[in-house]
């Protein structure tokens, strides 16, 4: 994980610090709603004050129905988003009877970018609350210290990306109870980032513009991760970010972080991803999200199944999953994502995905379609209570459509349960974290491809299986099986049973060793075969441990017995 500078996380403390102003009116938990709003405005104020003077001029000079209007003043102010009103941070403390209206003033005088995002902050009540209770100019007094300069002069963008991701994780951990929904820790992402990026041989070309998609984007750490990790290749790589996010806080978050880091605004989109895709059509060169887990789509389902009949014109021709969980209809979001040139792809899963769904479900069926056609290149399994608000078992799916000669027609599983450490404190069901050397370790083996003890190669078909009905024909007195007219025998409805029987294994030699010898008039209903695909991580890393001896287990109990008699005896004593 990354270490932040020590300016850094002075900046970061100092802007919540600002915490002090809002005891008393305001929660802990609720905090990060001014907070991280008024640390965008400031940023965006302290960038646009080099310039602020002539787009003023010019703002005056071209009237708002003049179609160029928007173009030539981002091009006067040099950025992608201006501000036309005659306040700044710093005037606005001229006036205190009238804060609350200039300040209101100021914001609306923002191009429709920013515009944007403060309106899903849902900000506006928030000035209200903080006038009415005679905090406002405090607050934005304390915005405007020494301390809190953020010119760009003083604070890089890459610094100023920290510092508000700093204050983003801080609002989060406040937030712990509800926090995995829109906040993936850190680790985690540089582990995603790591894995996709390994082998990545033109990353670093400044020369080709390369694109990352996440289509559950939350507060933007993926895609923060992915620009971090380009740019420490070359300062002059070209990373463009893209990104949809339903929950309009979140979506305001991270918005405000691409226009900080000078990304385009446009890219991140706020809305359903599984019912409103605003991505149709369009490929990127990575994929990376941590979508929600057991997540039902009830409310998605007319539009969901709309698209479905459309088969692979549309994003969900492989299937659609039970309705209680909607994370396998996320993973088929991310292959129809993923560009002719080769795509790399990593999303999170629990362990449902896995194994989910009999043969022939809708679960099996994508699983069988990511498989057969060569997409699933390696799944780890991550350490338990990694998340904030689930202490389950999670997967990172790894996927490409551009694999290397050696692992073509291959599956690699890597079992990093154990790669973690405790925290000193945890944060709500977060008690573990994986360090720098670990995530560095998982990386390589998994670009080593090799099998060991925590490292599994199989071929694709090893995790497909046939679903057989086995049927038992009825006999008459003699023994002897009773047909009908056609001379077919005639099934006992009562014996029906069913096998699942390997794709790598040949069906009349496994009903000759498993069937046959205990039911030797049994036969298959071929019409009645299906085709299933799981993948089981506890059967293939299982580790045989040996019981305990009876006698190792009579001297515990005895142990305990005579300590239980030292507490009776002392309890008496006490009496």
């Amino acid at each position: 994980m990354k270490n932040l500078s020590s300016i850094v996380r002075e900046k970061a403390n100092l802007i919540w610090s600002v915490a002090d102003k809002l005891t008393g009116v305001y929660k802990p938990h609720e905090y990060g709603d001014v907070i991280l709003p008024l640390t965008v405005l400031k940023r965006f104020d302290s960038v646009l004050s080099d310039t602020k003077e002539k787009v003023l001029e010019a703002s005056l000079k071209y009237p708002k129905t003049f179609a160029q209007r928007d173009f030539i003043l981002k091009q006067i102010s040099e950025k992608n988003f201006y501000n036309t009103s005659k306040y700044d941070f710093k005037k606005l403390l001229d006036d205190p009877d009238n804060i609350e209206a200039n300040l209101r003033n100021y914001i609306n005088s923002f191009s429709s970018e920013v515009v944007d995002i403060i309106e899903n902050f849902d900000f506006d009540r928030h000035i209200t609350r903080m006038a009415n209770n005679g905090i406002l100019f405090t607050v934005i007094e304390t915005f405007n210290s020494t301390k809190a300069n953020l010119h760009p002069k003083e604070i890089s963008n890459i610094e100023m990306g920290y510092i508000f991701e700093e204050i983003v994780r801080k609002f989060s951990e406040s937030h712990n109870e509800e926090a995995g929904q829109h906040y993936t820790p850190r680790e985690v992402i540089e582990l995603m980032v790591n894995i996709v990026f390994s082998d990545e041989k033109d990353l670093a070309d400044s020369s080709k513009i390369k694109t990352v998609y996440d289509g559950a984007s939350g507060t933007g750490g993926i895609l923060s991760a992915s620009m971090e990790y380009a740019n420490k290749l070359n300062t002059s790589s070209k990373m463009i970010c893209y990104g949809q996010e339903l929950n309009a806080q979140t979506y305001a978050i991270c918005k405000a972080d691409m226009l900080i880091k000078d990304q385009e605004a446009s890219n991140i989109r706020h809305g359903n991803t599984l019912s409103d895709d605003q991505f149709t059509g369009e490929t990127f060169d990575y994929i990376m999200m941590n979508p929600p887990f057991g997540r039902e789509w009830k409310n998605e389902k007319d539009l969901v199944l709309r698209e479905a009949k459309k088969g692979f014109e549309g994003r969900f021709g492989a299937g659609t999953p039970a309705i209680s969980d909607s994370q396998l209809l996320f993973l088929q979001n991310a292959v129809s994502k993923m560009n002719k040139e080769g795509s790399k792809v990593a999303i999170i899963h629990n362990g449902s995905a896995l194994f989910k769904g009999d043969a022939g479900s809708g679960e099996s069926e994508i699983r069988r379609y990511v498989i057969e056609n060569d997409l699933l290149d390696c799944i780890i399994q991550l350490p338990n209570d990694l998340f904030y608000n689930t202490g389950i078992a999670t997967y990172v799916w790894v996927l490409s459509n551009k694999k290397s000669e050696h692992r073509q027609g291959k599956v690699q599983l890597i079992d990093a349960s154990n790669y973690f450490v405790k925290m000193r404190k945890n944060l709500g069901n977060k008690r573990n974290e994986i360090t720098d050397e670990q995530i560095n370790e998982i990386t390589n083996i998994y670009g080593n491809f090799i099998e060991n003890k925590v490292s599994k190669i199989y071929p694709n078909e090893f995790f497909g299986y046939r679903k057989v009905t086995v049927l038992t024909p009825e006999l008459d007195e003699q023994g002897n099986v009773v047909t009908n007219k056609k001379g077919e025998p005639i099934p006992n409805k009562r014996l029906t049973d069913t096998e699942n029987i390997p794709l790598t294994e040949n069906i009349k030699e496994y009903m000759d060793r498993e069937v046959l010898p205990f039911n030797p008039n049994a036969y298959i209903d071929d019409s009645k075969t299906k085709i299933g695909y799981e993948i089981s991580f506890t059967r293939y890393f299982y580790k045989y441990i040996e019981p305990r001896s009876t006698k190792e287990i009579m001297k515990e109990i005895l142990e305990l017995d005579k300590q239980l008699d030292g507490v009776l005896e002392e309890l008496q004593s006490n009496e």
